[in-house]
Protein backbone atom coordinates (compact mmCIF):
# COMPACT_ATOMS: atom_id res chain seq x y z
CA UNK A 1 0.00 0.00 0.00
CA UNK A 2 1.59 3.31 -0.83
CA UNK A 3 2.23 6.15 1.77
CA UNK A 4 -0.95 7.86 0.21
CA UNK A 5 -3.39 5.08 1.08
CA UNK A 6 -1.55 3.86 4.09
CA UNK A 7 -2.19 7.22 5.87
CA UNK A 8 -5.79 7.59 4.97
CA UNK A 9 -6.53 3.99 5.74
CA UNK A 10 -4.94 4.85 9.38
CA UNK A 11 -6.89 7.92 9.40
CA UNK A 12 -10.15 5.83 8.97
CA UNK A 13 -9.38 3.61 11.81
CA UNK A 14 -7.80 5.99 14.16
CA UNK A 15 -9.33 9.28 13.11
CA UNK A 16 -8.16 12.74 11.56
CA UNK A 17 -5.72 13.89 14.43
CA UNK A 18 -1.85 14.31 14.14
CA UNK A 19 0.11 14.84 17.65
CA UNK A 20 3.50 16.79 17.17
CA UNK A 21 6.06 15.57 19.89
CA UNK A 22 7.93 18.93 20.85
CA UNK A 23 9.20 18.85 24.01
CA UNK A 24 9.43 22.22 24.83
CA UNK A 25 11.05 23.41 28.24
CA UNK A 26 7.78 24.11 29.54
CA UNK A 27 6.38 21.29 28.94
CA UNK A 28 8.89 19.06 30.46
CA UNK A 29 8.63 21.12 33.50
CA UNK A 30 5.27 20.31 33.80
CA UNK A 31 5.68 16.31 33.37
CA UNK A 32 8.52 16.68 36.03
CA UNK A 33 11.62 15.75 33.60
CA UNK A 34 14.90 17.78 33.13
CA UNK A 35 15.53 20.03 30.73
CA UNK A 36 18.53 17.23 29.16
CA UNK A 37 18.32 14.87 26.30
CA UNK A 38 17.37 12.35 28.84
CA UNK A 39 14.38 14.33 29.96
CA UNK A 40 12.95 14.53 26.18
CA UNK A 41 13.58 10.92 26.00
CA UNK A 42 11.29 10.10 28.88
CA UNK A 43 8.99 12.82 27.26
CA UNK A 44 9.15 11.22 23.59
CA UNK A 45 8.74 7.53 24.55
CA UNK A 46 5.99 8.33 26.83
CA UNK A 47 4.04 10.30 24.39
CA UNK A 48 4.43 7.34 21.75
CA UNK A 49 3.21 4.46 24.58
CA UNK A 50 0.31 6.79 25.20
CA UNK A 51 -1.02 7.45 21.83
CA UNK A 52 -0.05 4.02 20.05
CA UNK A 53 -3.52 2.88 18.57
CA UNK A 54 -5.27 6.45 19.48
CA UNK A 55 -4.21 8.02 16.59
CA UNK A 56 -2.74 7.42 12.85
CA UNK A 57 0.07 9.85 12.87
CA UNK A 58 2.18 11.75 15.57
CA UNK A 59 4.78 14.67 14.37
CA UNK A 60 8.08 14.86 16.05
CA UNK A 61 10.02 18.56 15.79
CA UNK A 62 13.80 17.87 14.86
CA UNK A 63 14.66 20.83 16.51
CA UNK A 64 13.79 19.96 19.85
CA UNK A 65 16.13 17.15 19.59
CA UNK A 66 18.50 18.63 17.69
CA UNK A 67 19.58 21.13 20.03
CA UNK A 68 20.65 19.15 22.17
CA UNK A 69 23.27 17.88 19.95
CA UNK A 70 24.19 14.36 19.13
CA UNK A 71 22.46 12.94 22.93
CA UNK A 72 19.34 14.70 21.08
CA UNK A 73 19.53 13.08 17.57
CA UNK A 74 20.04 9.36 19.58
CA UNK A 75 16.76 9.84 21.18
CA UNK A 76 15.45 10.84 17.84
CA UNK A 77 16.25 7.99 16.21
CA UNK A 78 14.85 6.08 19.11
CA UNK A 79 11.83 7.97 18.98
CA UNK A 80 11.02 7.25 15.32
CA UNK A 81 11.94 3.65 16.32
CA UNK A 82 9.35 3.22 19.31
CA UNK A 83 6.62 5.22 16.33
CA UNK A 84 7.55 2.01 14.42
CA UNK A 85 7.52 -0.83 16.38
CA UNK A 86 3.98 0.87 17.82
CA UNK A 87 2.68 1.16 14.91
CA UNK A 88 2.47 5.04 14.37
CA UNK A 89 3.07 6.60 11.25
CA UNK A 90 5.33 9.34 11.61
CA UNK A 91 6.06 12.52 10.09
CA UNK A 92 9.12 14.02 10.98
CA UNK A 93 9.05 18.03 10.89
CA UNK A 94 12.35 19.05 9.40
CA UNK A 95 11.41 21.46 6.81
CA UNK A 96 14.62 20.61 4.85
CA UNK A 97 14.95 22.64 1.32
CA UNK A 98 18.12 22.75 -0.31
CA UNK A 99 19.67 22.31 -3.60
CA UNK A 100 21.74 19.20 -5.09
CA UNK A 101 24.03 16.67 -3.32
CA UNK A 102 22.80 18.54 -0.25
CA UNK A 103 19.51 17.82 -0.50
CA UNK A 104 20.07 14.34 -1.90
CA UNK A 105 22.30 13.99 1.82
CA UNK A 106 18.94 15.11 3.69
CA UNK A 107 16.50 12.53 2.01
CA UNK A 108 19.39 9.80 2.41
CA UNK A 109 19.33 10.57 6.15
CA UNK A 110 15.24 10.99 6.42
CA UNK A 111 13.95 8.80 3.80
CA UNK A 112 16.10 6.18 3.39
CA UNK A 113 15.25 2.70 4.94
CA UNK A 114 18.93 2.33 6.13
CA UNK A 115 19.31 5.32 8.23
CA UNK A 116 18.39 5.38 11.55
CA UNK A 117 17.03 8.68 11.39
CA UNK A 118 14.29 7.07 8.52
CA UNK A 119 10.70 8.23 9.09
CA UNK A 120 7.52 7.81 7.43
CA UNK A 121 7.24 11.38 5.83
CA UNK A 122 9.29 14.19 6.02
CA UNK A 123 7.93 17.95 5.75
CA UNK A 124 10.46 20.09 3.28
CA UNK A 125 10.30 23.67 1.85
CA UNK A 126 10.30 24.27 -1.72
CA UNK A 127 11.54 27.87 -1.83
CA UNK A 128 14.54 27.21 -2.87
CA UNK A 129 12.97 26.07 -6.31
CA UNK A 130 10.45 22.91 -6.36
CA UNK A 131 12.48 21.42 -8.57
CA UNK A 132 15.36 21.45 -5.90
CA UNK A 133 13.37 19.13 -3.86
CA UNK A 134 14.06 15.80 -6.59
CA UNK A 135 15.44 13.99 -4.35
CA UNK A 136 13.57 13.78 -1.76
CA UNK A 137 10.52 13.02 -4.00
CA UNK A 138 12.87 9.98 -5.47
CA UNK A 139 14.07 8.45 -2.74
CA UNK A 140 10.22 8.74 -1.17
CA UNK A 141 8.76 6.94 -4.21
CA UNK A 142 11.81 3.96 -4.26
CA UNK A 143 10.94 3.13 -0.76
CA UNK A 144 7.57 4.22 -0.06
CA UNK A 145 7.81 7.37 1.95
CA UNK A 146 6.20 10.70 2.12
CA UNK A 147 6.96 14.25 1.61
CA UNK A 148 4.61 17.04 2.55
CA UNK A 149 5.65 20.05 0.62
CA UNK A 150 5.03 23.72 2.76
CA UNK A 151 2.23 25.86 1.35
CA UNK A 152 0.56 28.20 2.77
CA UNK A 153 1.65 28.60 6.65
CA UNK A 154 0.11 30.16 9.43
CA UNK A 155 2.60 32.87 10.08
CA UNK A 156 2.35 36.11 9.39
CA UNK A 157 5.85 36.24 7.76
CA UNK A 158 5.26 33.79 5.43
CA UNK A 159 2.68 35.31 3.48
CA UNK A 160 4.99 37.96 1.73
CA UNK A 161 6.38 34.94 -0.26
CA UNK A 162 3.47 32.30 -0.40
CA UNK A 163 0.47 35.11 -1.35
CA UNK A 164 2.70 36.62 -3.71
CA UNK A 165 1.12 36.78 -7.23
CA UNK A 166 2.17 35.14 -10.62
CA UNK A 167 1.16 36.09 -14.40
CA UNK A 168 -0.25 32.37 -14.57
CA UNK A 169 -3.27 31.47 -13.15
CA UNK A 170 -4.38 27.70 -13.08
CA UNK A 171 -8.11 26.60 -12.16
CA UNK A 172 -8.10 25.35 -8.61
CA UNK A 173 -4.84 26.44 -7.80
CA UNK A 174 -5.02 30.11 -8.20
CA UNK A 175 -2.32 32.80 -9.42
CA UNK A 176 -0.02 32.79 -6.18
CA UNK A 177 3.32 31.09 -5.43
CA UNK A 178 1.75 28.87 -3.05
CA UNK A 179 -0.75 27.76 -6.04
CA UNK A 180 2.19 27.12 -7.74
CA UNK A 181 3.65 24.40 -5.22
CA UNK A 182 0.23 23.15 -5.09
CA UNK A 183 0.11 22.83 -8.78
CA UNK A 184 3.43 20.81 -9.12
CA UNK A 185 2.42 18.73 -6.02
CA UNK A 186 -0.61 17.23 -7.89
CA UNK A 187 1.15 17.09 -11.09
CA UNK A 188 3.40 14.46 -9.10
CA UNK A 189 0.48 13.00 -7.51
CA UNK A 190 -1.56 11.94 -11.36
CA UNK A 191 -0.81 8.62 -11.13
CA UNK A 192 -2.44 7.41 -7.94
CA UNK A 193 -4.89 9.29 -5.58
CA UNK A 194 -4.43 9.73 -2.98
CA UNK A 195 -0.73 10.43 -3.92
CA UNK A 196 2.25 10.49 -1.48
CA UNK A 197 2.95 13.80 -1.65
CA UNK A 198 0.71 16.00 0.30
CA UNK A 199 1.01 19.82 1.43
CA UNK A 200 1.58 21.51 4.85
CA UNK A 201 -1.69 23.81 5.31
CA UNK A 202 -2.30 26.38 8.11
CA UNK A 203 -5.00 25.52 10.32
CA UNK A 204 -5.64 29.04 10.95
CA UNK A 205 -5.46 30.79 7.92
CA UNK A 206 -9.02 31.50 7.38
CA UNK A 207 -10.60 32.68 4.29
CA UNK A 208 -6.62 32.94 3.20
CA UNK A 209 -6.88 29.71 0.80
CA UNK A 210 -10.19 30.35 -0.95
CA UNK A 211 -9.22 33.88 -1.46
CA UNK A 212 -5.93 32.80 -3.24
CA UNK A 213 -8.31 30.21 -5.32
CA UNK A 214 -7.03 26.77 -3.69
CA UNK A 215 -9.21 23.65 -3.57
CA UNK A 216 -8.00 21.20 -1.37
CA UNK A 217 -8.79 18.44 -3.24
CA UNK A 218 -6.91 19.82 -6.00
CA UNK A 219 -3.42 18.67 -5.01
CA UNK A 220 -5.02 14.54 -4.96
CA UNK A 221 -2.99 13.84 -1.37
CA UNK A 222 -2.84 14.73 2.27
CA UNK A 223 -2.95 18.03 3.74
CA UNK A 224 -0.73 18.75 7.00
CA UNK A 225 -3.37 20.84 8.79
CA UNK A 226 -1.01 22.59 12.08
CA UNK A 227 -2.61 24.63 14.10
CA UNK A 228 -5.21 22.56 16.19
CA UNK A 229 -6.19 23.29 19.53
CA UNK A 230 -3.67 25.16 22.01
CA UNK A 231 -2.92 27.68 17.95
CA UNK A 232 -6.77 28.56 17.85
CA UNK A 233 -8.37 26.12 15.22
CA UNK A 234 -10.91 23.92 15.85
CA UNK A 235 -14.08 22.30 14.05
CA UNK A 236 -15.41 25.74 12.57
CA UNK A 237 -11.92 27.18 11.65
CA UNK A 238 -10.99 23.76 10.02
CA UNK A 239 -14.16 23.56 7.70
CA UNK A 240 -13.47 27.74 6.84
CA UNK A 241 -10.31 26.30 5.16
CA UNK A 242 -10.63 23.16 3.94
CA UNK A 243 -14.31 22.66 3.65
CA UNK A 244 -16.31 19.44 5.04
CA UNK A 245 -15.54 17.39 2.03
CA UNK A 246 -12.10 17.64 2.22
CA UNK A 247 -12.33 16.37 6.54
CA UNK A 248 -14.98 13.87 6.00
CA UNK A 249 -12.26 12.01 3.15
CA UNK A 250 -9.88 11.49 5.31
CA UNK A 251 -7.43 13.92 3.93
CA UNK A 252 -7.34 17.06 6.33
CA UNK A 253 -4.51 15.63 8.87
CA UNK A 254 -5.23 18.12 11.35
CA UNK A 255 -2.32 17.94 14.05
CA UNK A 256 -2.17 19.47 17.52
CA UNK A 257 0.40 19.37 20.19
CA UNK A 258 0.31 21.68 23.37
CA UNK A 259 -3.69 20.96 23.58
CA UNK A 260 -2.81 16.96 24.13
CA UNK A 261 0.99 17.41 25.82
CA UNK A 262 -0.24 19.58 28.23
CA UNK A 263 -2.61 17.16 29.68
CA UNK A 264 0.67 15.00 31.51
CA UNK A 265 2.46 12.37 31.07
CA UNK A 266 -1.19 10.58 32.34
CA UNK A 267 -3.47 12.49 30.14
CA UNK A 268 -2.02 11.98 27.13
CA UNK A 269 -4.61 9.75 25.15
CA UNK A 270 -7.70 11.00 26.90
CA UNK A 271 -6.80 14.14 25.51
CA UNK A 272 -6.18 13.08 22.20
CA UNK A 273 -8.92 10.68 22.16
CA UNK A 274 -11.36 13.74 23.07
CA UNK A 275 -9.87 15.80 20.46
CA UNK A 276 -10.03 13.13 17.87
CA UNK A 277 -13.71 12.63 18.25
CA UNK A 278 -14.44 16.05 18.23
CA UNK A 279 -12.81 16.23 15.17
CA UNK A 280 -15.13 13.10 13.57
CA UNK A 281 -17.92 14.53 14.01
CA UNK A 282 -17.47 16.88 10.72
CA UNK A 283 -17.65 13.18 8.54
Amino acid sequence: MMFGARLQAAMAERGPLCVGIDPHDHLLDAWGLPRTAAGVREFSLRTVSQLAGSVAAVKPQSAFYEQYGSAGIAVLEETLAACRDQGLISVLDVKRGDIGSTMGAYARAYLDPASTLAADSITVSAYLGFGALEPAFELAEAHDRGVFVLALTSNPEGAEIQHAGREQSMPGFGDSVAGSIVAQVAARNAEARPGRFGLVVGATIGSAARELGFEPTACNGPILAPGVGAQGAGIDELIEVFGADAIASDQILATTSRAVLSAGPDGVRAAAQALNESLTQVR
